[in-house]
């Protein structure tokens, strides 16, 4: 096992900082949609970005949002010889930036994007078959947030299944690995604590694929 130096705590410090840059509420700005807090769901992430801006602010916005876990996890990588411990902090820390950012009072978004990208580069198998999870219960459902809930509830087992098998001479991922997707997805889920509510209800609105059906639901 690699030591684990003190030194290298600015290393989720960092990821965290990182985490934390609101792109939803910038873009959502830039592309003339006012203060995406203020508008739609009020969350910063995405979709609600997409529903306030448009689909180009809101793919940005994905992406951008994405790009935040993989570069906490790239930027561990490298000051650690990819030390599997300190790229799951790092990206963890990403994580709990993007949800609870110190500059809009600890009110961020609900994870979704940052987890992806993060598991990406940690596991791209893994986070693969998460986003195809997501992708085929939202096309079933058409709840975003239930996609979002079964992918993130699933990447544990994925995880622990598709480990990148040249991180370890082990078939299973190393028991940081494992505790850490299991914080993400814990944090995931809770963030989507109104969302489940609002499914139990029957309130929770679906996702349009097209104007057609998204004004055909509001019927």
């Amino acid at each position: 096992m690699r030591d684990v130096s003190l030194s290298l705590l600015w290393l989720p410090l960092a990821g965290y900082l990182l985490g934390s840059i609101p792109f939803g509420i910038l873009l959502t700005r830039i592309f003339g949609g006012g203060d995406i807090r203020a508008a739609g769901s009020g969350n910063i992430g995405a979709t609600n970005v997409t529903r306030v801006a448009g689909p180009t602010a809101g793919v940005l916005t994905l992406i951008l949002d994405g790009l935040k876990g993989a570069a906490a996890v790239w930027l561990a990588a490298h000051f650690t010889n990819y030390n599997a411990t300190w790229m799951t902090a790092t990206g963890l820390a990403a994580l709990v930036g993007h949800c609870f950012p110190v500059w809009l009072k600890f009110r961020g978004g609900k994870g979704v994007a940052t987890a992806a990208g993060m598991f990406l580069a940690l596991c791209w198998p893994a986070a693969l078959g998460a986003i195809g999870i997501f992708v085929l219960v939202v096309i079933f459902s058409r709840f975003v947030s239930l996609g979002s809930i079964a992918a993130a509830a699933a990447m544990p087992l994925l995880i622990y299944l598709l480990w990148a098998p040249h991180f370890s001479p082990h078939l299973a991922p190393p028991p940081s690995v494992t505790l850490g997707a299991f914080a993400a997805a814990m944090l995931v889920v809770y963030k989507h604590d109104a969302n489940i509510q609002r499914l139990v209800e029957g309130r929770e609105p679906k996702f349009a694929f097209s104007k057609e059906s998204k004004d055909r639901d509001a019927e």
